[in-house]
């Protein structure tokens, strides 16, 4: 009995010491109410932003990027972080019907009950398609998410680790005061290059529109405001009398909005910030390439010539004959003096420099 008795208190004091040791580690907290990581509290804090202030995403398809920005202080958006898309479906273009397993493009918004703490794809957000836009061209389709699991049926999915970080920081922004925040979902990185590459492409158009808020938070780092109204997005815009558009209607009358310019040095601040996209990521290409997964359209390799300097051409060995002559003219005369033979010397040199 005295054996049992100490064998009992053995196992429970194992069972205790695993109970306590799990729980430091945090086992037992569900991943959506993880706090932010060390590094990443520290990377907020070296660039002046705060964990509650609000976020904007961008999304890019050809690029397989998603991009959180910050606001500040001075109400304008810094960009924070840029995180590799692992898996996104379909091909560049708008998502048109339910099954066409095909990621939307357009501009949405995202607030506190479209969150997911309980995917099945580990964590998760809605981005609230199909919105105004949308519906008035009868699209269809629901549940479109930014998710984890790094599988794509139509939304745009990350690994596990990416996923989480992006969730918290909208979690702790929503819970900082901002009702809803923007999620900005393009075909590519809009600028004029790229747009005039697809100047054939049947979105062409639909792109263009896309391009006005692209450009307002390029020169603003401001979000847009969206309206929709004549099957278009209608950027920075207010309405005479306050009229609401319908988004099928004509257009009520409107003004535009004055648009603040960002100060030059913010936006050269930006312009350095995104060069450093691949650096951040740590990837020379979007994480499910890794894994053989595919994620959205081949993209055209970019290939560049290395060099180890410039080439340097073999310089041709002369054939000695005048040398060889002068050699066997001293052997034919060895009583010769030694200054002769000198200049026989100099001149085979001379020979030889000359073929060169």
């Amino acid at each position: 009995m005295l054996r049992l008795g100490w064998v009992n208190i053995v196992i429970a004091a194992c069972v205790l010491a695993s109970v306590t040791a799990l729980g430091g580690c945090g086992q037992f907290s569900p991943p959506y109410l993880k706090p932010l990581s060390a590094q990443t509290q520290a990377m907020l804090a070296e660039k002046g932003m705060s964990e509650r202030s609000p976020i904007l995403v961008r999304i890019f398809k050809s690029e397989s990027e998603l991009e959180v920005w910050k606001a500040k202080d001075d109400g304008r958006f810094y960009h924070f972080k840029t995180y590799p898309i692992c898996d996104w479906s379909g091909k560049l273009g708008p998502k048109i019907n339910q099954g066409d397993r095909q990621a939307p493009e357009g501009f949405y918004m995202v607030s506190a009950p479209q969150m997911n703490p309980k995917s099945k794809y580990y964590l998760a957000f809605n981005i609230g398609f199909p919105n105004s836009y949308d519906r008035a061209y009868g699209r269809t389709g629901a549940d479109i998410m930014v998710h984890g699991d790094c599988k794509s049926s139509g939304c745009y999915a990350m690994t596990d680790g990416v996923v989480e970080e992006i969730y918290i920081l909208a979690r702790e922004a929503i819970a900082g005061g901002q009702e809803s925040f923007p999620v900005q979902a393009y075909p590519f990185r809009m600028t004029t290059a790229n747009l005039a590459k697809h100047k054939d492409d049947k979105w062409y158009g639909f792109w263009q529109n896309l391009k006005e808020g692209y450009d307002y938070f390029e020169i603003t780092r401001q979000p847009p405001k969206v309206d929709v109204c004549d099957k278009r997005y209608l950027i920075n815009a207010s309405f005479v009398g306050g009229t609401r558009p319908s988004a099928t209607g004509a257009c009520p009358a409107f003004e535009k909005l004055p648009v603040q310019r960002a100060p030059r040095e913010r936006l050269q601040e930006a312009s350095a910030k995104s060069k450093e996209r691949t650096a951040e990521v740590g990837l020379g290409r979007p994480l499910g390439s890794w894994f053989g997964l595919t994620f959205g359209p081949p993209k055209e390799p970019a290939y560049q010539a290395f060099t180890l300097g410039p080439a340097t051409p073999a310089t041709p060995v002369p054939t000695p004959t005048k040398p060889v002559k002068a050699a066997a003219k001293a052997k034919a005369e060895p009583k010769q003096a030694a200054a002769p033979k000198a200049k026989a010397w100099s001149a085979a040199a001379t020979t030889v420099t000359a073929e060169k």
